[in-house]
């Protein structure tokens, strides 16, 4: 398994795609106003309880108040409010927790008017960013993530992750957390950190303490609502979390994200930074490595499938529906191994297209029916198998009588949605064209006044696919025939980024030349 980052800096934010062996499996937009994102620590103030909900409601400074329930308080609740209390007041100077009286954990069925008042500061984590017209869902069980742990104050359990399967491994990691942890700390040791070694870890707790430091000192003398600590931003945590040796290569079209990469890597991973490439190509860097067209085809309505069958996927307010077809796909072995065999490549599509879109909620998958019991057994298994390598917490359901498998899936940022439907440019989406417009003879009109009048020497023409298979068809092309006329080849390039009917002239040096 190979696992390449292309990076894509815009003037209006960054766009990363996450590619597993030539597939695009992850795709985020990292805007260069990153507040509320998950992880993100802000001192808040509460402005209301709601007892009906066992809920408050917490000024954190977005337009809406953010939504704080009584089960997110976390047990060590009481003793996180006095820390920053004491903190606010000028009485608890240092960071450090070893001299600190942990309080007692607060009831797990108690009541959030019985813990928290109405305008009190308090410390909360984003747990979900602003979703559609709801606030931020925070968290007072304040976390800070590393690669290889994840730091938890005012606990002193250690706990390591269930994909450890060796005992040997899983002793050895805790041994060491015990040795190196302070007082009043809990550590998550992470699947990453299986087989690394002391010194790794310990300079991970290190950095974890320095960020614990740094937010403590912003909370002294801070006013509500205020960002107390900012969590990474999406590549360098998408790095922090995912860089393994299944990385091969990091392909970024910015200089100066190109040198911040590589520094970061070094920090966590030494000698991998070397994998962090500059793109300087022509072509636009998600042309090149064929995200333009993955993105078409995965977040449209209608998903075909290799073998030529398809999906339809609905979103509606409570959950998202898929429907499995067939097509025109054409089995030798049967109507039910047929079946099987498009649900089974429908199941490991569906898999991606979830973690793709950050599709979340209950999302129902109807399937090509199918009577043999074992073939639904089959399908089941596949499904799990296909949905292990998703980061977000899932569950599955096995197929009911009619075919239908249920997943829930965690929803913790908003569900990426890009439209792919285009409007006509020709007739604005009237569905009138008008019959003087020649596209043709008015893209070799300009071409004539570029290479004739204004004498550039170099212009590449960047059009539809259909239109570059349309100028370059047949023995004597379109585009021969401008060399004759005009004695400059003028190469024309398929950009499945543009519409249709969309055309642009760039010169040597790939800027679009104006007309």
């Amino acid at each position: 398994m190979n696992l390449e980052l292309v990076v894509d800096a815009r003037s209006n934010g960054v766009w990363l795609g996450l590619l597993r062996d030539g597939k695009l499996i992850e795709l985020h937009e990292e805007r260069g106003n990153s507040d509320f994102a998950v992880g993100d620590i802000y001192l808040g103030r509460v402005r209301r309880i709601a007892p009906s909900l066992n809920a408050a409601f917490v000024d954190v400074g977005y337009e809406k108040d953010a939504f704080l329930h009584y089960l997110d308080l976390g047990p060590n609740y009481n003793s996180l409010s006095r820390f920053v209390k004491d903190t606010l007041n000028g009485k608890q100077n240092v960071s450090d927790l070893m001299y600190f009286k942990l309080d007692k954990e607060i009831p797990k069925e108690g009541k959030i008017s019985e813990i928290v008042s109405s305008s009190q500061p308090i410390l909360v984590q984003v747990a979900k960013e602003p979703i559609s017209t709801k606030g931020p869902r925070l968290s007072s069980e304040v976390t800070l993530a590393g690669r290889y742990l994840v730091l938890v104050p005012f606990s002193d359990k250690i706990s390591v992750s269930q994909k450890i399967k060796d005992q040997e491994e899983k002793d050895r990691l805790k041994d060491l957390m015990e040795r190196i942890k302070p007082k009043n700390f809990g550590v998550i040791i992470r699947t990453v950190a299986e087989h690394k070694s002391t010194s790794d870890l310990e300079l991970d707790l290190q950095n974890l303490l320095e960020k614990w430091k740094t937010m403590h000192a912003n909370i002294k003398g801070a006013q509500p609502p205020k960002r107390v600590l900012g969590e990474l931003n999406t590549t360098t945590s998408i790095l922090r979390d995912l860089l393994n040796a299944d990385f091969t290569n990091i392909h970024v079209n910015d200089t100066t994200l190109v040198s911040e990469m590589k520094e970061y890597i070094q920090g966590i991973a030494p000698g991998k930074e070397k994998i962090v490439r500059l793109y300087d190509g022509k072509l636009d860097i998600f042309e090149k490595f064929g995200i333009n067209k993955q993105i078409k085809t995965l977040f449209g309505k209608k998903v075909p499938l290799p073998s030529g069958g398809y999906l339809i996927i609905e979103h509606t307010e409570a959950m998202h529906v898929i429907d499995v077809n067939s097509g025109n796909r054409k089995g030798a072995d049967g109507q039910e191994s047929n079946a099987l065999a498009t649900n089974v490549e429908a199941a490991e599509e569906i898999a991606r297209v979830l973690q793709l879109r950050d599709m979340g909620g209950i999302v129902c998958v109807d399937f090509i029916d199918m009577h043999d019991k074992e073939n639904n057994r089959i399908l089941f298994e596949k499904m799990k198998e296909f949905m292990k390598s998703d980061r977000a917490k899932h569950n599955l359901i096995p197929p009911s009588k009619f075919g239908v498998i249920e997943i829930t899936r965690q929803r913790v940022r908003p569900e990426t949605d890009i439209q792919t439907a285009e409007k006509c440019p020709t007739c604005n989406g009237s569905g009138e064209v008008q019959a003087s417009i020649l596209f043709a003879e008015e893209i070799e009109n300009n071409l004539s006044y570029l290479l004739g009048d204004r004498k550039e020497n170099h212009v590449t023409l960047l059009v539809h696919p259909y239109l570059e298979a349309y100028f370059k068809n047949g023995l004597i092309s379109r585009q021969l025939k401008w060399f004759i006329k005009y004695k400059k080849w003028v190469p024309v390039r398929g950009i499945t980024a543009h519409h249709l009917l969309q055309y642009s002239f760039v010169n040597k040096q790939n800027e679009e030349i104006t007309l």
